[in-house]
């Protein structure tokens, strides 16, 4: 151990940066305070990075008898939930505004939130809609969401509030200054759409589709109402989602939110800054555990370098809106910033594709740079090359365990617990898994044996057993989802990837987040030290 202030250069660099902001207020005239003092900060940056838990469940999700879960009411009552059953973490999908397959990571926007997540009864309370508005969106299906009727009805009612803006006038203005680097093309993005009946920017006229000077001025001018409605959704999303996050902090839970790598081709992002894009080619993945034909995403790809001359400017923008959202960020399909498969854009398929080189550690050391002390996740599953997993490494960024892709047989399998590192987060399955109890029904009678086999059981109570298998592995962080710890089968099911329809629909239900699961969750949690 180091005995002597003399020596602090050997120190990693955040024991240092301790060692500083206390040196001038504690007295260290003996060698003995002197040695206690460093030994302490060297335990302090060694144990950093404690034991943690949460639940994965994005606010669309969320209980209540509108068409779709909102940042209301029961977003509050949500992390009361994680409070009492001892949660440290809610993890969530990103919250962009959605396209037509209702993906949240296909938004039109990499920088604006989703307006369907705005709660119309504190709008009420404001004084901004009435009663009457609020009631349309009422729904006698409380267990999906109804996306059609949201698209129609609530989209209408947010128009209507934008007449009584000048209750809020002085705040809004002042949103609208801070963040005018995305909004302003945002807005008439999607008053454009609305202007062209929804169509892709591809296809507008060829002289806005370009982004002539004279005719951008020319809708700015001819849409000045729908872009200002479109800035005071945004607004509107924008104020409710802090206020839940800085609850949800007060009561010491951290927002893990994503950060998809890719953009939608239909987006403000693409249209604004064509330059930055690649078009000939569209993003994707080979075939793999999920699709036998690969999946074909359709994102345009990045123009690295062109993004390298000013640095990833874009980027550290995207970080930067980002950061006001999520205390924690996951990086969707990591290894696409060191190769990612490029499939030429008339494929039908993923199949055809090739591997080309990402910017890799430039690019990572220039957004470290810019926020030194970001917080990130390394979506890392699929099938990995050995430079993907050293610049995960040496970027020292916690990767993710999958239990539902551990049970092949095979003890040296990389999501079997007894191969974890400590620097990761485990999950029993995301977004685009079948629940636990949905995979677990499908697999063979022999697969079953294996799964029981390993976790040293005879029932099938699979669920629990395997949140208590991840909550005492070694990982850092668990996250568990929502369906999981409620039994859920195959219908609650989030996604599945390359089917087009009938996604991001699951709701929670009324009465199911009790203070008996709460209890169990957090029984749970503190026997493995979370």
């Amino acid at each position: 151990m180091i005995k002597k202030a003399k020596q602090e250069d050997e120190f990693e660099k955040e024991a240092k940066s301790l060692f500083e902001k206390l040196k001038d207020k504690v007295d260290f005239s003996f060698k003995e305070e002197k040695s206690k003092k460093i030994d302490e900060l060297l335990e302090k940056m060694n144990n950093k990075k404690e034991r943690k838990a949460g639940i994965l469940m994005h606010p669309t999700s969320l209980q209540g008898n509108n068409i779709v879960g909102t940042l209301g009411k029961h977003a509050y009552e949500f992390i009361d939930f994680l409070e009492k059953a001892n949660q440290s973490l809610w993890q969530i999908y990103p919250l962009g505004p959605t396209g037509y397959n209702d993906s949240p990571y296909q938004c039109f926007s990499a920088f604006a939130g989703n307006p369907y997540l705005i709660d119309l009864e504190e709008l009420v309370n404001e004084g901004i809609i009435t009663n009457e508005d609020k009631d349309e969106v009422v729904s006698d299906n409380n267990l999906l969401v109804d996306y059609g009727k949201l698209y129609f009805v609530k989209n209408r009612i947010l128009e209507k509030a934008y007449e009584n803006h000048h209750i809020l006038e002085e705040e809004f203005n002042e949103f609208k200054k801070e963040n005018d680097y995305w909004l302003d093309d945002y807005s008439l993005f999607m008053a454009l759409k609305k202007h062209f009946n929804g169509n892709s920017w591809i296809n507008w006229d060829e002289d806005i589709k370009y982004r002539e000077k004279a005719v951008i001025e020319k809708y700015k001018t001819l849409l000045a109402k729908d872009i200002e409605v479109q800035k005071f959704m945004q607004f509107l999303f924008f104020r409710q989602w802090i206020k839940v996050k800085a609850y949800a902090n007060s009561k010491g839970i951290e927002i893990i939110g994503d950060i998809p790598i890719f953009v939608s081709s239909d987006s403000s992002d693409a249209w604004a800054n064509t330059n930055l894009f690649v078009f000939e080619s569209v993003a994707g993945v080979p075939p793999d555990y999920f699709s036998a034909t690969g999946q074909l995403w359709g994102n345009p790809l990045y123009d690295w370098e062109e993004m390298k001359y000013d640095k990833y400017a874009w980027w550290k923008l995207r970080f930067k809106a980002n950061l006001t959202l999520y205390d924690i960020i996951r990086l969707d399909h990591f290894r696409g910033f060191e190769s990612y498969w490029a499939i030429p854009k008339d494929e039908e398929t993923a199949i055809n594709g090739k591997w080309k080189k990402g910017p890799a550690k430039e690019f990572f050391d220039e957004i470290f740079k810019e926020f030194p002390h970001i917080n990130l996740i390394a979506e890392d599953l699929g099938t990995l090359t050995n430079e993907v997993v050293e610049l995960k490494n040496e970027l020292n960024l916690p990767g993710m365990n999958i239990l539902q892709f551990a049970f092949s047989k095979d003890p040296k399998n990389v999501y079997l617990p007894h191969n974890y590192v400590k620097n990761s987060v485990v999950y029993t399955g995301t977004h685009d898994n079948d629940t636990t109890l949905g995979w677990y029904q499908k697999l063979s009678d022999e697969e079953k044996g294996e799964v029981r086999d390993y976790l040293d059981v005879n029932d099938d109570n699979i669920c629990w057993h395997l949140i208590r298998l991840a909550h005492r592995s070694i990982s850092d962080m668990c996250i568990i989802p929502m369906q999981d710890y409620i039994e859920y089968g195959s219908d609650a099911r989030m996604n599945t990837p390359s089917v087009a329809s009938g996604n991001w629909q699951w709701r929670i239900g009324e009465n199911v987040l009790t203070d008996e699961l709460a209890n169990r969750i957090s029984h749970i949690t503190k026997i493995y030290g979370r």
